[in-house]
């Protein structure tokens, strides 16, 4: 603590040490500028620069998979030139998976379960998709806040692309996947998903799966469980181990009788996610799309289009656009603003009806294509009722010929009204009666 607090720290009040691991200590700090509770990460390793800081794959990592809601969040970067010393300013959580199911004694409700693994594979479905592994998954990694769940401790992630082998001694033993036991390096990153199935389990039932004491033990236990896999699975491993595989044939105990309350979905992934054969593991991509977690995926799907019609109404109104639609639909008069566009067909409009429409107020919005209120002639025979967008051919009903019909003074709309006067001579228009040949007129 004495190193953090010159210079590094001046803008942090150091509060309490929660936590300690092989490379760094962790601390409850609080900001002096805005008073927030930030973890800070100090690396016990000094480094020579910031420009060496900010190459570490942890930091990378950090800046890469943020923001994301199941990741943790790196806030600043604090290096201290004098001392070498780097620490990591990261949003803070109330407590890891491993403090809250330590000491319980009974068993988590299956939804909260449910909901924390849904944010695991959430946060590894977007890790694998950005190019990273962690390759340390385990419950101190994972952290919570009230139903909040988000992974940390980038500190041994690397690259899906980068060859392998790679280290061997990898990931927590508990929680380490058959192929990193089994090679020298070839692994990649569906270990991560073996880790997230015993972390699955241990939420669970409470207690780890697999608690080997060193890497025999390990494998024993792990072929307790699940038996010992087909030899097709270990000629893959003995390709890349000089060891031999005597390993006598056993058929596991099965996760089943481990956990006798499991629901048959929640059994369903987890024996997908500790498959032995690294190929038929499932990925955490398909993993979301489980069964298992077919309520929070309907849940997730209502609260979006929730949120996608509030956003969109919040905007209409924040526009200081229309708050109704109604005056959309109301017939106007076109007036000069069609002159010298194309002609349209339009309707003709009795004289009686020439001072209902009122012209729209013209704004920049989106116009919509509408049809147009229905006109009702009115003739001495039968009313015929004709949409104004388009003059349809008649529907006679009676036999013989039209009657005559005598219309009120009319305009067209796409014409600039003018004085009565010059209209004092079309006063009445009559139809001549049509005579029916065969089906025309």
């Amino acid at each position: 603590m004495r190193r953090l607090t010159p210079k590094g720290m001046h803008s942090y009040k150091i509060i309490k040490k929660i936590g300690e691991g092989t490379f760094s200590e962790v601390l409850k700090t609080q900001s002096l500028k805005d008073g927030k509770f930030y973890a800070c990460k100090t690396m016990k390793q000094t480094i020579n620069s910031l420009e060496q800081a900010n190459n570490l794959r942890e930091v990378q990592a950090m800046k890469r998979l943020s923001p994301h809601a199941n990741i943790i969040q790196l806030h600043e970067l604090i290096f201290d030139k004098e001392t070498g010393t780097l620490s990591l300013i990261c949003e803070l959580m109330e407590m890891n998976i491993y403090e809250f199911i330590q000491g319980r004694e009974t068993p988590l409700p299956d939804h909260t379960v449910k909901n924390y693994m849904y944010q695991l594979c959430k946060s590894l479905e977007h890790m694998h998709s950005c190019g990273i592994f962690h390759r340390d998954v385990k419950p101190e990694n994972i952290l919570i806040k009230q139903n909040g769940l988000k992974l940390g401790d980038f500190g041994s992630c690397r690259s899906v692309y980068s060859k392998p082998p790679h280290t061997e001694y990898i990931s927590t033993r508990w929680y380490r996947a058959p192929e990193c036991l089994l090679t020298d390096g070839y692994y990649s990153l569906k270990m991560d998903i073996w880790s997230a199935g015993c972390v699955f389990f241990e939420i669970m039932s409470l207690n780890p799966l697999f608690p080997g004491t060193n890497e025999l033990d390990q494998v024993a236990k792990i072929h307790d469980v699940l038996g010992t896999p087909d030899q097709s699975i270990l000629q893959k491993f003995k390709k890349s181990r000089a060891m031999h595989f005597n390993f006598p044939p056993k058929k596991g105990t099965g996760i089943s009788r481990l956990i006798p309350s499991c629901p048959a979905p929640a059994l369903s992934l987890l024996y997908q996610m500790l498959a032995y054969d690294p190929d038929e593991r499932i990925t955490a991509e398909t993993a979301l799309r489980h069964t298992y977690f077919r309520e929070i995926r309907l849940a997730e799907k209502k609260a979006e289009s929730l949120h996608r019609l509030s956003g969109s109404m919040d905007g209409i109104e924040s526009s200081g656009s229309y708050k109704s639609l109604d005056h959309i639909w109301r017939p106007t008069r076109l007036g000069k603003q069609m002159r010298g566009r194309h002609t349209r067909q339009t309707p003709l409009m009795s004289h009686n009806m020439k001072h209902v429409a009122e012209p729209l107020v013209r704004r920049n919005i989106t116009h919509y294509p509408t049809e147009l209120p229905k006109l009702n002639m009115v003739v001495p025979g039968p009313q015929i009722t004709f949409p104004v967008s388009t003059m349809p051919a008649f529907t006679v009903t009676h036999r013989g010929t039209l009657p005559a019909i005598i219309t009120k003074k009319c305009q067209t709309r796409l014409t600039k009204p003018q004085d009565e006067s010059q209209h004092a001579a079309f006063k009445t228009y009559y139809m001549p009666p049509l005579d029916r040949k065969h089906r025309g007129y």
